[in-house]
Formats: C-alpha cells, structure tokens, sequence
C-alpha cells in the first residue's frame, strides 16, 4: 500500500498485487477506511471508537470482534471470518517469509 503524506496508508485498494495488504502499520483511520471500502460502513465507527489500529486488528480474537465492538452479530461474524482472520493469516505468512 501506499503511505500517504499524513503516514497512513492507502487502504482503498483492497487488495494489493492480488493478495491482502499486510495491516501492521495502518493507523486507526486506515483500519476505518477498510472496512467502510470493504462495506461495513455503519461498523467501521466501532472500530473508530474502539481506537483500533493496524497492529491491535491483529491481535483481535474471535470474541473480541464480536462482543468487543458493540456490533450486530451478523456483520460482526462476516468481519472476523472474511476480513480480520484472512488479514492476520496473510500478515502470518508475509512475517515468516
């Protein structure tokens, strides 16, 4: 991802070179833009409210998105399972290699 003069990254593309971006260095806002890009619009807040940056994403349980943030259940579910587990995966593998 690009970083941007004001030192976030330029989620708006979500994936990059056909494989998720790597989240360890986004800022707060980043996370947010994610995932309103991603859809999640009303959700994004809560991870706003929650100051949730790139690194914190990652270290994110199960449990954590789905009762941490105060969100409906069912988007709640899509977060983890399409979104912040494939992110940490991909950030897993990107960290070994």
């Amino acid at each position: 991802m690009e970083n941007k003069t004001n030192g976030s990254v330029d989620t708006k593309n979500l994936l990059e070179n056909g494989e998720l971006p790597d989240p360890a260095d986004w800022a707060v806002a980043d996370v947010v833009d994610y995932f309103k890009a991603a859809g999640f619009e009303e959700q994004a807040a809560a991870f706003k409210d929650q100051e949730i940056d790139g690194k914190s994403l990652l270290l994110m349980t199960r449990n954590d998105v789905l009762t941490g943030l105060s969100i409906k259940l069912g988007p709640a579910l899509k977060i983890y399972e399409y979104h912040v587990k494939p992110l940490q995966t991909q950030h897993l593998k990107n960290s070994v290699s």
